[in-house]
């Protein structure tokens, strides 16, 4: 299996959810704690072609943050980016990163689902 790393928020409860499952699955996987450990624009960009999405879907609109901001406002890609770089909060969680692929791991019960892509 490829190296796999979990984007992992541990105040989430899917997140936690998720990590949990790999821990008791014998994955190995390794953590990025992705508000201490924000990612760079380079990697966030990274990301969303793994993901195979625009950052718009990556957006955690529930957020406060995103009321805050008057993100809704926002058009750009490289607008929110930026923003999305200031508040990692706002990117969605958990998320599986393989070498290729990526996926956001939600709900948490669809993991088994999403480990059979990376085989």
């Amino acid at each position: 299996m490829q190296k796999l790393e979990l984007w992992h928020n541990i105040s989430c409860s899917k997140s936690n959810c998720a990590k949990d499952f790999l821990d008791q699955n014998s994955f190995k996987i390794s953590i990025r704690d992705y508000l201490s450990n924000p990612p760079s624009i380079a990697e966030l960009e990274e990301l969303l072609k793994k993901l195979n999405i625009s950052i718009f879907e990556l957006v955690r609109t529930g957020e406060e943050i995103y009321k805050e901001l008057n993100l809704e406002n926002i058009k750009d890609e490289t607008s929110l980016i930026k923003a999305v770089l200031g508040n990692p909060i706002l990117i969605q969680r958990p998320i599986l990163v393989g070498e290729n692929r990526a996926f956001i791991v939600r709900p948490p019960v669809k993991i088994e689902d999403i480990l059979n892509n990376f085989v």
